[in-house]
């Protein structure tokens, strides 16, 4: 079933570079007839390839808005692209910002050009993940014990803030120039995670938390006692640069948005490990008919 995920992943990054190509037609916030409560109907999500949290949630919302009359699209792309397109209109929101560490650069880019909605969840973490039974426990042992994991470091896209931190500050802080680190994708990534899990290998990943794979495999985060992966961060919902005036009720509701972890985690499981397809919806109204008094609150 992880498999079929995996491969889905990498079909949807694909076609969500495609879809950015095209987007400045306006599918975003130049479109769309208004609805009762003043927003425009047409939205745009952007959603991070790979990060499931942030699927997670852009898919919780594209369900809710649906129901309330509006025509919602999710656009798959990597974080460069999300805010160029989202500082140009061209997409309208995306609920997967990471700060104050792991997308800090690109605020500071296209910043004055977004709307902070604010954090629905704040136990964000970056981390460097091995099996349970692996045989440290600290990225300072790492170096010295490289080659009972292969000496290889497993990434994700080269393109993330994780990527920028692990290069910038966790390998030279702890001596890893030696170590063959690969960057790919998060599906290329978690593939390596699943054929180190199944032959019983040793493996180390870069990862983050909150993240399904923490409950999918036995895995244990290195400590890492000089801090180069930061402290806990909040996940943020960021609008284009016209989102307030075009969505003025759905930054409201997006502003109050707040979702624990333990909430989280039980919608990506209900996604990504017990469905037995890639199509997330039915999963997701699941889940919904489970939390009613939850999802109902959302938009009070």
């Amino acid at each position: 079933m992880r498999r079929r995920r995996m491969t889905s992943l990498i079909a949807l990054g694909a076609a969500g570079a495609l879809a950015f190509t095209g987007c400045a037609s306006g599918t975003g916030a130049a479109g769309g007839d208004l609805l009762e409560n003043g927003d425009r109907s047409e939205l745009t999500i952007a959603v991070f390839n790979g990060w499931d949290e942030g699927i997670a949630a852009s898919e919780l919302w594209k369900a809710i808005l649906t129901e309330r009359g509006y025509d919602v699209t999710l656009e798959y792309a990597d974080p460069a692209p999300v805010y160029s397109g989202l500082s140009t209109d061209d997409y309208d929101v995306t609920l997967d910002t990471w700060l104050p560490i792991t997308h800090q650069d690109y605020i500071d880019q296209f910043g004055d050009d977004l709307v902070d909605l604010g954090a629905w969840n704040e136990d964000a973490k970056l981390t460097i993940a091995v099996n349970e039974d692996a045989p440290i426990d600290s990225l300072e042992e790492l170096a010295a014990n490289a080659d009972k994991f292969d000496d290889r470091l497993i990434g994700i896209e080269p393109g993330s803030g994780l990527n920028r931190v692990t290069t910038d500050d966790v390998i030279p802080t702890y001596g890893l120039d030696d170590l063959e680190y690969i960057t790919s994708s998060t599906p290329a990534m978690l593939a390596e995670l699943t054929a180190a899990t199944e032959a019983g290998e040793n493996v180390a990943v870069t990862l983050w938390r909150p993240h399904w794979a923490y409950d999918a495999f036995a895995l244990k985060d290195l400590e890492d006692p000089e801090g180069t992966l930061g402290d806990a961060e909040g996940i943020h919902s960021f609008g284009g640069k016209s989102f307030e005036a075009n969505f003025p009720t759905l930054s409201e509701w997006l502003t109050d948005f707040t979702m624990d972890s333990e909430l989280l985690y039980s919608l990506e499981n209900a996604m990504f490990n017990q469905a037995e397809t890639d199509d997330y919806g039915p999963a997701v109204e699941k889940w919904i008919s489970e939390n009613r008094e939850y999802v109902d609150s959302l938009t009070l």
